[in-house]
């Protein structure tokens, strides 16, 4: 079984690599790799039924709305015609006409505005919130899977032959919110444009007369004009649009870049600001903040120089279409005395209705650019998580990859066999090489050889995250693995919870949590378990580097793995703490098989001299070799042997004395 990659570092997993050596065959993303993908993949999502329950009412409300605008443009007619005739003599109650036709058009407005429009907007907003949550769900799963897809999608910069998703943070969060919620407006536009056309154009045939020179047409003159002058009107000004629209959209797919890279940095930046300021390296972080400032600036400057056009282009657009394009066409039969004054209106209004509606894509054009430049980064994403399901067809793009993962009766323990650890590529040479190295079931052993030899990579590609090199790993079956490292993030979560990972906090008992704490040399945060922070701080805030690493020897014995990696799991504590770690994991945690990193030259030995350790793994000149840790005497006991010892040499002078006689 063949495999790069296995759940979770800092963790007892459920499953050893070969047991995670059959990925699926689809992702929960699998199906959003392209962007029309992307946008049908809830409604065929197991929760279609309220996607598409949403998705209707939104339509009627669409198509009521649509309709109201036709009772609008022809309340709108009546009530100009009751002021044009309002000192009309055969207009007998013209103050009553006015104030009527004026509160019929007020409350075609609120039923338009605040019921039709004002509810499609809240059920709009329950429908974005819907999707997008199903969508930021499918991402994580998708990114914190068994395969270690997060950590794959990261470190694999041109695997593909394209770099890795920059932000993913980014995309999972502000692109998919930002892409829903186009997307949705988008929708609903299109399906306006439809029921305004059959509404409001409905509606002008309805009350179209003929028009001098195009007799041909019949009564369907005005009606034929109009529809004409919107033809050509809205399509030309759209051609316009989608071209600053295409501006835009690489505008805002530089600018998200930009940003999120900025962002970035200052996350990093807080993370290790107290080795800035220890080494008063603020001026070098400052110049650094600055040089990533600039690239948002300058793109920033040219987004609002083509934003500010885009909003001219608009307000000119605007105005045209609603006091020359709209009310031109009906100037034709107004002057021929082929409609009277409120039948122009009407007809004028109708035009403007169908222009507006016809112009949404105009209005909306740099939120349709920003639609695409989100999409095209939630659909990069997927392609990423995609082509990392397979790790080593995706790492042998670009280097031999070739690692086999077996078992084997537990007994024998874990065994490697022809290693060879390389970089990134086809003709990288082995930076360190393994012919057979052998591990016993309760054997420890120490890692030694310089800085920069390899101890941590080999330690890594065991548990299958180096990804350039061959090789074969056998892992005793059915045995748990453990993976230390150095650093120690702590998840925001309850104290009991951050100790039963990878666990769920229910899997063990108060009592058996609060045990392995005091175990582990935490005792003092018994009366905490349930905490998920202290004095507002979370946990990983409170605890030290040294405690940390202590509730790591909480986790494992605990969890009681049967194979330990110790990735300079020790190097936050005092030589006495390094000694209670050793202990602690001793005594708790029999016939488990420990291989460790550490920086020391001599591996730590107990309070009363005895090793920990069996065996030393040897790194030099790029070869592990693997000896029996060869036994040297404490401190106080080579003092001893060192003494005098007057009854021996008593006797030695004796013997001597016989032998001359």
């Amino acid at each position: 079984m063949i495999r790069v990659g296995r759940p979770s570092q800092e963790s007892v997993p459920e499953k050893t690599p070969r047991d995670a050596a059959r990925p699926s065959l689809l992702t929960p993303v699998s199906s959003m790799r392209s962007f029309w993908g992307l946008m049908r993949a809830y409604w065929v999502s197991d929760r279609w039924k309220e996607a598409w329950t949403l998705t209707l009412v939104i339509a009627l409300l669409t198509a009521l709305s649509s309709k109201a605008g036709v009772w609008f443009a022809e309340a709108s007619g009546e009530l100009v015609n009751s002021i044009a005739f309002f000192h009309d003599a055969a207009n007998t109650t013209p103050l009553r006409t006015l104030l009527v036709n004026a509160g019929i058009l007020v409350l075609l407005v609120l039923l338009k505005d605040a019921g039709f429009t004002g509810i499609r907007n809240l059920v709009s907003a329950t429908l974005h919130r819907k999707w997008r949550g199903w969508l930021d769900s499918r991402f994580n799963e998708a990114l914190l899977d068994t395969n270690h897809t997060h950590f794959h999608a990261q470190h694999a910069s041109t695997g593909s032959g394209t770099p890795a998703p920059d932000n993913i943070d980014q995309r999972v969060q502000e692109s998919i919110k930002d892409m829903t919620g186009g997307a949705i407006g988008l929708a609903m536009g299109v399906f306006s444009v439809f029921t305004s056309f059959y509404f409001v154009g409905g509606a002008l045939l309805k009350s179209s007369v003929e028009v001098k020179g195009l007799e041909f047409l019949g009564s369907y003159g005005s009606a034929a004009l109009a529809l004409l002058a919107v033809a050509i009107y809205v399509p030309f000004n759209t051609w316009i649009a989608v071209k600053l629209g295409g501006l835009l959209e690489r505008l805002n797919v530089r600018m998200q870049q930009a940003e999120g890279s900025y962002r970035g940095e200052l996350t990093t930046f807080l993370r290790r600001s107290f080795h800035v300021a220890a080494s008063q390296g603020e001026g070098v972080q400052r110049t650094m903040h600055g040089r990533l400032y600039v690239d948002i600036d300058g793109t920033w400057t040219r987004l609002n120089i083509v934003n500010t056009v885009y909003m001219s282009f608009e307000l000119i657009y605007n105005f045209i279409g609603a006091r020359i394009v709209a009310y031109g066409p009906g100037l034709v039969p107004f002057i021929h005395n082929g409609l009277d004054l409120k039948g122009y209106i009407t007809g004028s209004e109708l035009v403007n209705s169908l222009i507006g509606q016809c112009s949404w894509f105009i209005h909306v054009m740099p939120a349709i650019a920003t639609l695409r430049a989100n999409s095209q980064r939630v659909t990069e994403l997927a392609n990423a998580i995609e082509n990392v399901q397979h790790p080593q067809e995706f790492y042998s793009q670009t280097g031999r990859s070739d690692f086999h993962y077996a078992a084997q009766n537990p007994v024998f323990g874990l065994t490697i066999q022809k290693l060879e650890l390389a970089h990134q590529g086809e003709d990288a040479s082995p930076f360190l090489s393994a012919a057979n190295l052998r591990f016993r079931r309760g054997e420890w052993t120490f890692l030694k050889g310089e800085s920069g030899c390899g101890k941590t990579s080999l330690i890594k590609a065991i548990n299958g995250l180096w990804p350039y090199g061959h090789g074969t790993i056998v892992f005793p079956e059915g045995v748990k693995s453990f993976y230390a490292a150095q650093e120690v993030k702590l998840q925001p979560v309850s104290l009991k919870q951050l100790v039963c990972l990878p666990g769920s906090e229910h899997d063990h008992s108060d009592a058996q949590v609060a045990a392995a704490l005091y175990k582990a040399g935490l005792g003092d945060f018994i009366s905490h378990l349930a905490e998920g922070s202290r004095e507002g701080k979370s946990w990983d805030q409170v605890l030290s580097g040294g405690q940390k690493q202590k509730l790591v020897v909480a986790r494992i014995v605990l969890q009681q793995p049967g194979l330990l990696f110790l990735d300079e799991a020790t190097g936050a504590l005092d030589p006495e703490g390094k000694i209670a770690f050793h202990q602690a994991i001793k005594d708790n945690c029999p016939d488990v098989t420990v291989i460790s990193v550490m920086h020391e030259a001599v591996a730590p030995r107990s309070m009363t001299g005895s090793e920990f350790y069996h065996s030393i793994v040897a790194i030099a000149d790029g070869v592990a070799t693997k000896k029996p840790l060869v036994p040297t005497l404490p401190v106080e006991l080579t003092t001893i042997l060192a003494q005098p010892r007057p009854v021996e040499d008593k006797w030695l002078r004796f013997s001597r004395r016989l032998k001359q006689k």
